[in-house]
């Protein structure tokens, strides 16, 4: 018998006989490669999904350019609000400002859900303005605005009362989503909840049509601030843009390789320890080295294909079931990660059987059929 062992069709039949012959040890071999798979494109999903998505209600304001304090955070979430308000009316007066719009940025701890206080007809009017669902702006410093995401996840209608970093407010409107925050109230309530008083967290700004010569404007007076083009920032909201995204995303891909690697490499160490007569008859019988190993290897890299083919399809069913349970939690999941996934289980997959299976290669075939 030699390497090719009557053709691929053959090998390939022993190899799925052998898996078969041990459903137990497959089928966890095949579970541990579908959680790294799951892993990796979930981690890299959500992160990706949560940036774009946020990028994508920046963009959906309406203005032109962001002015914040030095050295702020492109997250909003993380903006203080020390800006001074007056600084408004001095944007406005700007030869290149069309609309600019004072924005306060407050976080609900308990939810990390943004909250945007706002100067309702300036805001308003950065764009065609909010697309009412159902009810009227806010007219009481009680009142709130509400997108309809969040108002599906919390079941709230107008007129209903919602908690908002711990003071109640009253739903006075539902505006179709994608301005920035999930909730708007006045700018005079966020500035006295934020014990912010005539500051606020940026400025959107709309310019009339320059809007690299508006930014000059804004620089010129300001120059101390972060003054950002609309098209610069949504740049900037990517994970590849995002360096301190990256020792995260690949810790985690880190963790699912050790996983796979890790159960792959025991199951293979038992496997061939159960095998050593085998391996002694099939060496008896004319398999070199090589085609041990070429064996071993590919019964491994079966159950790594299966394995990543389950992951695969059990994360894009997660997808579709976060997207129903939670319309508010984006998972982005790009070709190139799944392709990326599917490289990453296989190496695991092999990386873990190779020392048993260099091991099984280098048993005298005499020593293996007298293995009991």
């Amino acid at each position: 018998m030699t390497d090719t062992y009557n053709g691929p069709f053959s090998i390939l039949k022993m190899l799925i006989g052998s898996i078969a012959a041990r459903p137990l040890r497959s089928a966890l071999s095949v579970v541990a490669i579908s959680i790294q798979v799951i892993l990796v494109l979930m981690i890299v999903g959500l992160t990706t999904g949560v940036i774009s998505e946020w990028g994508k209600r920046v963009e959906g304001v309406g203005a032109d350019i962001l002015v914040r304090p030095p050295n702020s955070s492109i997250f909003f979430a993380f903006s203080s609000a020390v800006m001074q308000e007056s600084l408004g009316e001095q944007l406005a007066r700007l030869p290149g400002v069309d609309e600019v719009a004072p924005t306060v940025i407050l976080t609900d701890p308990k939810n990390l859900m943004m909250i945007y206080g706002i100067d309702y007809k300036r805001f308003n009017g950065l764009s065609r303005g909010f697309l009412y669902r159902s009810g009227r702006a806010f007219e009481a410093p009680d009142e709130a605005i509400a997108d309809d995401i969040v108002a599906q996840q919390r079941h709230l209608k107008v007129g209903d009362h919602v908690t908002l970093l711990n003071r109640p407010f009253t739903v006075s409107g539902i505006v179709a989503h994608g301005k920035g925050a999930r909730f708007f109230v006045p700018i005079r309530t966020a500035q006295d909840i934020g014990g912010a008083e005539k500051r606020v967290s940026m400025f959107y700004v709309r310019s009339k049509g320059d809007i690299e010569g508006t930014r000059g404007q804004i620089r010129d007076l300001i120059p101390e601030s972060n003054v950002l083009s609309l098209p610069e920032y949504v740049s900037l909201m990517s994970s590849e843009n995002l360096p301190q995204l990256k020792p995260f995303t690949r810790t985690m891909v880190g963790i699912g390789i050790v996983i796979s690697f890790l159960v792959v490499l025991l199951n293979m160490h038992t496997m061939v320890m159960e095998r050593t007569r085998e391996i002694g008859i099939l060496k008896a019988l004319g398999f070199t080295r090589i085609a041990v190993v070429r064996v071993l290897l590919g019964e491994t890299l079966l159950l790594a294909i299966a394995g990543a083919v389950l992951g695969i399809l059990l994360t894009f069913l997660t997808q579709a079931v976060l997207k129903e349970v939670n319309p508010g939690l984006t998972v982005l999941i790009s070709v190139s990660w799944v392709l990326k996934a599917l490289g990453l289980a296989l190496v695991g997959g092999a990386a873990g059987a190779l020392y048993p299976a260099l091991r099984a290669a280098s048993y005298d075939p005499v020593v293996a059929l007298a293995y009991e």
